[in-house]
């Protein structure tokens, strides 16, 4: 799962599991360390001093798979930005004459320089397939290393497309026109929620600093000649 996670991250050296785990091995003595060196200018307290590196080991052990995870996101994010072009890119190469193999070679060298990631990946499907892997298997692999959704229904649409026997250019040209449309319909639907998470922000941020800001000379007014006549009227 490790490995996994790390290959999904762009991490696919031998030795990147070892790195990995030697980090965090790392980072959990070093923390740990800190956290009793400095427990006791932080706090007198017997039990946060005890907290204290408790709290630090687990950050230690934990924060690396938070940052592979973070890692992991941000590559399929670009990775899913690059498809579009990538796909495109297909179509008009498989629609001058090429195969599919020779299509995704191109694609793999002219994105190399703007969007290297799916680059990389389109790289190792052409060289799994040279070295003798079956066409399917490959495209499956390169889904699977991903872990992109976008990517895997591109991949199952080239498998079945290839299945079949059906136009690639005609099938992949079709996929491409539903991404861009679900990308506008999700677009719309992330500008549609704007305005209720704004509610939040504008109820406890905003309008009391526009209150203070309206109100407050009035209620200053208030305080000083109101209370004043009511103590004369009280007394």
């Amino acid at each position: 799962a490790v490995r996994a996670d790390l290959i999904a991250a762009g991490y696919r050296s031998e030795g990147a599991v070892w790195v990995y785990f030697g980090l965090r091995a790392v980072s959990v003595v070093i923390l740990l360390a800190l956290a009793v060196v400095m427990r006791t200018a932080i706090t007198s307290n017997p039990v946060l001093s005890i907290v204290i590196p408790v709290a630090a080991g687990f950050a230690g052990w934990f924060g690396p798979s938070f940052v592979v995870d973070y890692l992991v996101s941000a590559r399929q994010e670009r990775i899913r930005d690059g498809l579009p072009d990538a796909l495109d890119l297909i179509v008009v190469c498989v629609e001058a004459g090429l195969g599919l193999d020779q299509a995704m070679h191109h694609v793999a060298r002219e994105l190399m320089d703007v969007h290297p990631d799916i680059s990389q990946e389109i790289e190792i499907v052409n060289l799994e397939i040279r070295g003798g892997k079956r066409r399917m298997e490959a495209l499956r692999g390169l889904s699977d290393r991903t872990g992109e959704p976008e990517l895997s229904k591109l991949v199952a649409v080239m498998i079945q497309t290839d299945r079949f026997g059906t136009s690639i250019a005609d099938s992949l040209r079709t996929h491409s026109d539903f991404m861009r449309v679900r990308r506008r319909q999700e677009a719309e639907e992330r500008a549609a929620k704007i305005g209720v998470k704004l509610v939040f922000p504008i109820f406890f941020l905003i309008l009391p600093a526009m209150l203070i800001v309206v109100a407050g000379p009035g209620l200053l007014q208030v305080f000083k000649y109101l209370f004043p006549l009511m103590r004369q009227f009280h007394g």
